[in-house]
């Protein structure tokens, strides 16, 4: 053995503070795809369960975080942002051989089965943006009617009943 203890080189436990300089966080979502949960961000390429659907999809977020570290977990927000990926194919994955054995009775089944997957590339995660202007709906010429007086037209009905 020689003089060195065995954590020479590693930081200690309490170790030497962390570097001023730290990564960029990229933005990222959590989206449903297959009934399985999936962690992406814009330029990840994954194996999902089978999709059937155009070559462009759209998945709304589970949960959301931006560039600047904010994590946007409200459905309400949630459902206006979006996840584009474009389906880049099809593959299947390895196959899972399944035998069925009771003893004594010779009763064996064998089968086999292989997943179809397909590989999505996440093309952008858009969100809503903060204050942004919204139009103001123009009244239509069809909606744009006259009001009518409804005691008015119930006046002569509440008449006709008390003469008869």
């Amino acid at each position: 053995m020689t003089g060195r203890s065995a954590l020479a080189g590693r930081a200690r436990a309490g170790g030497a503070p962390r570097s001023p300089t730290r990564k960029p966080s990229i933005m990222y979502a959590i989206i449903r795809a297959g009934g399985k949960q999936a962690k992406v961000s814009e330029g990840d390429v994954l194996d999902v369960e089978r999709i059937k659907g155009g070559p462009e999809i759209i998945f709304t977020p589970l949960l959301l975080v931006k560039d600047d570290g904010t994590v946007i977990s409200d459905p309400a927000k949630l459902a206006k942002a979006k996840v584009t990926v474009e389906v880049l194919g099809e593959n299947r994955g390895p196959k899972v051989d399944v035998f069925k054995y009771k003893a004594k009775t010779g009763y064996r089944r064998r089968s086999g089965h292989r997943q179809t997957y397909s590989r999505i590339q996440v093309k952008k995660i858009t969100t809503t943006t903060r204050g942004g202007a919204k139009k103001k709906a123009e009244p239509s010429t069809a909606s744009a009617e006259p009001e009518v007086d409804t005691a008015a037209e119930k006046a002569p009905v509440a008449k006709a009943e008390k003469g008869s």
